[in-house]
């Protein structure tokens, strides 16, 4: 598959493991008590090295201090962080020099406004994640199985490097990749059967969605 996938919320060998053999090139691991797919970062770590070097690990925090970070990264030793909570500019900067890893902003979307977010980040973050904005009512940033109007993202600058993320599932992320030509998408809820639990038929089903709308992708791009 040419498109990058990432698999967020992953709490379980088991899941670890399929989603790496479907073909996911990320794998998410969230850091956020109120989160149903919170771990602690022991677990992670061990979950992480069943799959290290097959995909990328991340690591998911929510405003996170430095002191909640330099156990994250000493026991995960991630790949990528991302901050999906309101980090700054200066705030990613900081990490990004304390750390010496490459950090994907996460921005939460709903209307055009919303993407003028994104200026300040360019040149700071190495990726953007652009997920839908919550509910009202919700403690949780993402992974709330609610997108956004992704017509939106016609306007963003071609050379903004994104992923998409936001109710992504088996049902629409063929109108997602349409529509978006996005080269990367995460999905978390969107292959579970409960909050924080993966399911693995609907993984697999999603990485046949992916792979059916490249595969249209490639017809038509064919013709032109």
């Amino acid at each position: 598959m040419k498109t990058e996938v990432k698999i967020c919320g992953l709490k379980t060998a088991e899941a670890v493991d399929r989603a790496v053999a479907l073909g996911a090139t990320h794998t998410g691991f969230i850091f956020f008590a109120k989160s149903p797919r919170n771990l602690e970062p022991d677990d992670a770590g061990r979950l992480a090295d069943r799959i290290r070097g097959k995909a990328k690990i991340v690591a998911v925090t929510v405003n996170a201090d430095n002191d909640d970070l330099d156990e994250i990264v000493a026991a995960l030793n991630p790949d990528i962080l991302q901050l999906h909570g309101s980090e700054t500019p200066d705030r990613v900067l900081t990490v990004k020099a304390v750390y010496g890893l490459p950090v994907m902003k996460a921005l939460s979307i709903r209307d055009a406004d919303d993407l003028k977010k994104v200026e300040p980040y360019i040149g700071i973050a190495d990726r953007f994640l652009f997920d839908a904005k919550p509910p009202a009512g919700s403690e949780l940033p993402g992974g709330n199985g609610v997108s956004f109007d992704w017509k939106l993202l016609d306007a963003l600058d071609g050379s903004v490097d994104y992923m998409l993320s936001g109710g992504l599932n088996v049902n629409n992320i063929g109108e997602a990749l349409a529509q978006t030509r996005a080269r990367a998408i995460d999905t978390s809820s969107g292959v579970e059967s409960a909050p924080g639990v993966k399911d693995l038929k609907l993984m697999e089903s999603f990485f046949d969605a992916v792979r059916q709308a490249e595969a249209v992708t490639a017809r038509s791009g064919s013709k032109t």
